[in-house]
């Protein structure tokens, strides 16, 4: 279970459910003093105890607060004064949901979050949808912590609530139940971009910077080591496409688009997303083709080492009502074809582990590097045939920050001999390992050699540099 925020969360089983119960009649209790029962059908007022049944839950929980969109549960642990803050927080993360999302539900029963929350217990969380009997046909969020929860509304638990949330999304909207790409995502990765997404949606400022700086530098070992899905491939698209509007649109293309079947009267996915098929419905989303950002991001291989290149080609096969153009933000990879030559080669060789050649091999996790650095470096790309360059891409290396550099010259020069200046960075800073940086310059005239010139590094005798490339916008 969730111990913290975009680390690990127990999705409930998906049990296959053939009946919906009536909960009509069963809650006679009147909702809190004061507190009016914004429900317009009364007769699915949420009942007013709820008997857990699940995992090692086993706690009668008591119905405190309930409107059209949310009924929440406390157990007898909770501190009522301190915790009332939950109703409107729930709400509200609720009702942004269904905005961007679409209706969890035909109608006010299903159509409803029931929030169960605990004090002293279950520390962590895990959801359910209304497709689903686990948990008695409801979209329900469960969640508890230490014995001074919900008391004092700390990032966590925010955090937590939007959290679980996002896993009802990816396993209930669009009426179709269970999450194929779950299995390429894993428990946090969608869950990131969604917790930042809310925050956004609902105007808490603070709290979507905190989750943004939170997350740019977490890396995962999956599916290569040092992957940066939030920094490298989530935000970007999020950012770049539309923002909420990017991230639903990528559950409707899957909705309408990848097989389903029908069991019991539910519909849910037929299979789980292969890699390039995730890659192939993200491009639709967003409207351009993503794999040149994947193979930044991602390197070639899903997590069981399959090339997702091979797999991509026979989605668009599979799949052709998901279109796309091209991804302006890199454009032609003039540096697919070209060779490369440094002034200062690595001690073992170019060809070595940590030599010239992985500067264009297309993978971040490998790195050139060369020690004592002096501030005339520089590396030369000859391109087969001539090319207007007008972007390039820059990542730093795995380790060290001192040895990244830190200004540089881009220059282009038609023979080899005589250089023209491109663009010039100073004062240039990583924040992470692995960063890429794309930077665009204006340039109309077609070289045949490119030279990067390192002027100053961050102050280490060495140097070192993950990646660098020349694109044709």
């Amino acid at each position: 279970m969730l111990k913290k925020l975009l680390l690990v969360c127990c999705i409930a089983p998906l049990i296959i459910a053939c009946n919906k119960k009536n909960y009509a009649g069963t809650t006679p209790e009147p909702v809190d003093p004061g507190t009016p029962p914004l429900v317009t059908d009364t007769s699915h007022y949420p009942p007013y105890t709820w008997q857990e049944h699940w995992f090692d839950h086993r706690q009668l929980v008591k119905r405190v607060h309930f409107n059209n969109n949310i009924a929440v549960y406390f157990d007898d642990d909770v501190n009522r004064s301190k915790a009332i803050w939950l109703f409107d927080f729930t709400d509200t993360v609720w009702a942004y949901t269904k905005k961007v999302y679409g209706a969890f539900g035909p109608n006010d029963t299903t159509n409803r979050l029931f929030a169960v929350y605990h004090t002293g217990k279950y520390g962590g969380g895990h959801p359910d949808t209304y497709l689903n009997g686990a948990h008695d046909f409801r979209n329900m969020i469960d969640i508890g912590s230490g014995w001074d929860a919900w008391e004092n509304i700390t990032p966590w638990e925010t955090d937590v609530i939007i959290h679980e949330i996002a896993h009802i999304v990816e396993g209930g909207s669009k009426a179709i139940k269970e999450s194929p790409a779950f299995g390429i995502w894993g428990d946090s990765k969608w869950a990131e971009i969604f917790v930042y997404d809310v925050h956004d949606g609902i105007g808490n400022n603070e709290a979507r910077d905190r989750v943004y700086n939170t997350c740019m530098p977490i890396t995962d070992d999956y599916p290569r080591a040092n992957t940066a899905w939030f920094r490298n491939w989530f935000y970007p698209i999020y950012n770049e496409y539309g923002k909420a509007i990017v991230l639903n649109k990528y559950f409707d293309l899957l909705s309408t688009n990848f097989p389903t079947k029908i069991t019991g009267g539910i519909t849910s996915y037929s299979r789980a997303l292969n890699f390039g098929e995730f890659i192939h419905f993200w491009s639709g989303a967003a409207g351009v083709d993503l794999s040149y950002r994947a193979l930044m991001a991602f390197g070639t291989k899903d997590k069981e080492g399959k090339d997702w290149q091979a797999q991509l080609t026979i989605a668009k096969a599979a799949f052709p009502r998901i279109t796309y153009s091209a991804d302006n933000n890199y454009g032609k990879d003039l540096t697919a074809h070209a060779t490369v030559k440094v002034s200062t080669e690595n001690a073992q060789g170019a060809a070595s582990s940590e030599g010239s050649l992985k500067l264009i091999d297309r993978d971040n996790n490998t790195k050139m590097y060369v020690s004592t650095y002096t501030n005339n470096f520089n590396a030369e790309q000859t391109l087969t045939s001539s090319e207007a360059a007008n972007a390039y891409l820059i990542t730093s290396g795995n380790d060290f920050a001192t040895r990244d550099p830190k200004s540089w010259v881009l220059e282009g020069s038609v023979d080899g001999n005589t250089w023209q200046v491109l663009d010039t960075k100073t004062n240039q800073t990583f924040t992470y390992r692995n960063e890429i940086k794309t930077i665009d310059f204006t340039n109309s005239t077609a070289y045949k050699h490119y030279r990067l010139r390192i002027t100053e590094n961050a102050g280490s005798t060495d140097l070192q540099l993950s990646e660098w490339r020349l694109f044709k916008k």
